[in-house]
């Protein structure tokens, strides 16, 4: 048994227990943090993903838009990211509808070469301006106690977009909108990413909030050096406010009494403290406390990473530099997107993966050594969209090469050339893969079902962390608000547990 007794430990060195801790240790709370990876970071740790290469790839999450800009300076964080000036690039036939990050004229010129009527193009200004300024009223409430559904409603303000945003389902607003298949779909993308839902569904109205909202502006910027620079950071602030890190500490058990907790990990080690948060998915809490364990939705959607050795060339003959600085669509019309939801969940493959991709190297060559820069090489990322994880159970390795196969496929339908002619290195990691590889229960990178941001009427005051348990917190993505790369999580099970001492 550790010979010290802390205020608080924390399971799992994510980024959300990172952040956790150092609010707490600069309270002046003793912490410390297991880890069950030999390397802190979680799912935002970055790695020589492919054997032979100077390639340090963030392998399972890519972009930063929901980390409050408040926590990096109550942090004292100092890393950069950079805008990227492509929002995406839909390729369709020989041609492709290209957007910029902030409306220009050749964003414009786009659309009206799929529109000719301008229609399009003005209801899409006009949809995103909306959805900014929604997201600019809720992105301060993140970082609040709950606020009720009432309330958050009433300070928002906004009842049209709070009707279609929040209480009917975004496919039916997506559809009174536009006119095009594929403006749909590239609409409808931000509330499917990670989540295997229809358009019809509230899950993808949470889903796509929670991809427009990040700090009031929901911009997807590039984290330079990758995610592996923000790890760094969080690992330096920790330490430097006196948080303990122990790696290869996987838990085994969790006791909790009146007393306090006590934690014992698989080696025999045991901890004691007052308070535990946990950064583990809420199912592998229950489990370590002997609780049933919560069901949630499959984990949907396939990672690829690859190495390029060059950007492969495109049918309608954009520039690859601008047509992958952005998100690339690829098969993500909203008619297809629907069609590929009903198939896999009747429990077919899809024949033609919906996949979108992004280069990081374009933004931010740094995660390449020097002599893979100077020889043109890129990186690039894939997401298959609607592959659950019950796609893969009856054996995972054939269907991860049936899943692979298709998300080529859908890619090269757009390609003057098979991206197979340029790839240097691949890695191909489905959701049983990734489950395996940091116990994301079947894959869902939002560790449960994504709840909305406030709490319902006439429910008791929460910050969204609480379990069952006063002296546990949950700390990571399947709290209340929790997903993606924020650190909401960890800063409000902080301040919870704070507010009960």
């Amino acid at each position: 048994m550790s010979n010290k007794k802390y205020d608080v430990i924390i399971i799992g060195g994510g980024h959300n227990g990172l952040v956790a801790a150092t609010y707490l240790a600069k309270a002046g709370k003793s912490v410390v943090i297991l880890e069950a990876n030999p390397e802190i970071g979680g799912a935002t740790q970055s790695v020589k993903a492919f054997p032979g290469f100077d390639a340090h790839l963030s392998r399972y999450s890519y972009l930063i838009s929901l980390l409050p800009d408040k926590i990096v300076t109550d942090l004292g964080l100092s890393f950069t990211c950079v805008s990227r000036e492509v929002s995406s690039y839909t390729p369709y036939g020989d041609k492709g509808l290209y957007v910029s990050r902030k409306w220009d004229e050749k964003t414009s010129a786009s659309f009206n070469e799929l529109d000719p009527t301008g229609q399009e193009g003005q209801a899409w200004q006009d949809f995103y301006a909306e959805v900014a300024e929604f997201a600019q009223r809720i992105a301060p409430t993140l970082l609040e106690p709950l606020k009720t559904r009432s309330e958050l409603m009433a300070e928002i303000n906004l009842p049209k977009v709070w009707e279609y945003l929040i209480e009917n389902p975004i496919g039916n607003e997506i559809n009174k909108r536009f006119n095009s298949d594929l403006v749909k779909g590239v609409v409808l993308t931000d509330a499917l990413i990670g989540t295997f839902t229809s358009a019809y569904d509230i899950q993808a109205n949470i889903c796509f909030l929670y991809h427009l909202m990040g700090n009031g502006t929901g911009e997807w910027k590039v984290p330079v050096g990758g995610m592996g620079a923000l790890v760094k950071e969080l690992i330096r602030v920790a330490t430097e406010s006196g948080v303990e890190i122990k790696v290869n500490s996987k838990v085994n058990s969790i006791l909790s009494d009146d007393a306090g907790v006590t934690v014992e990990t698989l080696s025999g080690d045991k901890y004691e403290s007052d308070y535990l948060l946990s950064n583990a998915a809420p199912q592998v809490l229950a489990k370590l406390r002997g609780k049933p364990q919560p069901e949630s939705l499959d984990g949907s959607q396939m990672k690829i990473n690859i190495l390029l050795k060059s950007l492969p060339k495109l049918k309608s003959g954009i520039d690859p530099r601008l047509a992958f600085a952005g998100t690339f669509h690829a098969n993500e019309s909203f008619s297809q997107l629907e069609q590929t939801f009903e198939d896999a969940s009747a429990g077919l493959m899809p024949a033609n993966m919906p996949v979108e991709m992004y280069c990081h190297t374009l933004s931010d060559p740094s995660i390449l050594g020097k002599d893979l820069q100077e020889a043109g090489y890129h990186t690039l990322t894939l997401f298959g969209l609607h592959t659950p994880a019950s796609l893969f159970d009856a054996d995972n390795d054939a269907a991860r090469e049936v899943a692979f196969a298709s998300a080529l496929s859908s890619v090269n339908e757009y390609l003057a050339e098979p991206i197979q002619d340029v790839i240097a290195a691949i890695e191909v990691k489905t959701p049983l893969d990734i489950e395996e590889a940091i116990a994301l229960p079947r894959g869902n990178i939002f560790h449960k079902d994504l709840s909305m941001p406030f709490r319902e009427d006439e429910t008791d005051p929460s910050w969204g962390v609480e379990t069952d348990d006063p002296r546990i917190f949950i700390c990571g993505a399947g709290a209340m608000r929790g997903g993606g790369v924020s650190g909401i999580p960890g800063h409000n099970a902080a301040m919870a547990m704070l507010s009960n001492n």
